[in-house]
């Protein structure tokens, strides 16, 4: 596939990059500055642009099969709300070039409904959470709702804890649902996020994802 991605330079974008290089897909990663990926790759085609700007984001995008987004915010508080800005940026740069698919990395505390965690995640870690990183969540409430509002084909992946221990390459999911584990590796986030790129039973859902 033609795979367009955006915040390539992040903990899970770098994964990403990697991860869809080496399963053969031609990759074109969004950066602000170049010098942070220095990858090369004959089916890696890097472009600066700013991914909060729809204009900046039509060339990316142009003739991908699928967009995926690692951006998210970088501290508790960050006033430029990445994840919901780049979302509505890429929802108008997709609607312009033709492009359906989307998937974008959320979190596992926006499952309200506590299906498919465990009790103590549900009622306990997750209230914590919210309390200690509202400004962050409440960004990614919003991304979901331009997605939910918009006729695209997006997933929402919602992973717990994130760390940077080496990736597994398998993982648990749950549509609407989950995730089940406390945490999971970035690279596990991004191989997820590959594998349902094509999976329709994906489409228009959040999905939990953990170890």
């Amino acid at each position: 596939m033609k795979l367009a991605v955006l915040g390539a330079t992040g903990g899970i974008g770098r994964h990403l990059v990697a991860l869809a290089l080496a399963d053969g897909h031609q990759v074109t990663a969004a950066v602000r500055d170049p010098a942070r990926l220095p990858v090369q790759h004959d089916r890696l085609t890097v472009v600066r642009a700013d991914a909060l700007d729809p204009a900046s984001l039509e060339p990316v995008i142009a003739g991908a099969d699928a967009v995926l987004s690692g951006i998210g915010a970088i501290g508790r508080i960050d006033p430029r709300k990445p994840a919901s800005t780049s979302a509505r940026a890429a929802a108008t740069a997709m609607a312009a070039t033709g492009v359906r698919r989307i998937l974008v990395v959320s979190a596992g505390p926006l499952n309200r409904s506590g299906a498919g965690q465990s009790l103590l995640s549900a009622k306990v870690f997750g209230p914590l959470l919210w309390a200690v990183l509202r400004d962050v969540y409440t960004d990614l409430e919003a991304m979901e709702r331009i997605l939910r509002a918009s006729d695209l084909d997006w997933t929402a992946v919602r992973p717990p804890r994130l760390t940077d221990h080496p990736g597994q390459g398998r993982y648990r999911h749950a549509v609407e649902a989950g995730p089940a584990g406390a945490a999971v590796p970035r690279a596990d986030v991004a191989r997820a996020m590959l594998d349902l790129v094509a999976d329709p039973t994906s489409f228009r859902h959040a999905v939990g994802v953990s170890s």
